[in-house]
């Protein structure tokens, strides 16, 4: 069956992450890239939204696990948003997301996590 990769580059948000004190007492800025490969099984229409996966919908899900409630690490945070794409989006079969920390540490760009599945 053909896929369509819908991605996204540094979606930028404030999340309540980590184990350190100054973690759990403010937000922190996170960057999330993520790649999600989607059956194709019908042709785009121009005028209908529905021949497509609205992205929309998936930035929406991603944000919203990132920002509802504090979760420790980048890793738990990470298979939480894959487990949530993948309940709420049957025709995503790929997943890679990369959450990144920017202001972790003063030596680097950011740290952070990625994580590929597949169904």
């Amino acid at each position: 069956m053909p896929t369509r990769r819908i991605f996204f580059s540094q979606i930028s948000l404030d999340a309540r992450i980590g184990i350190l004190e100054h973690e759990l007492r403010a937000t922190q800025p996170l960057h999330i890239d993520a790649e999600f490969d989607v059956h194709v099984n019908q042709q785009v229409h121009d005028q209908n939204i529905q021949t497509v996966l609205d992205y929309r919908l998936l930035r929406h899900a991603i944000v919203d696990e990132c920002t509802q409630a504090h979760v420790n690490l980048l890793e738990t945070l990470s298979e939480r948003v894959v487990e949530r794409i993948f309940k709420e989006f049957r025709e995503v079969q790929f997943v890679k997301i990369r959450i990144s920390k920017p202001l972790a540490f003063s030596d680097c760009a950011a740290v952070g996590i990625e994580l590929q599945r597949s169904r």
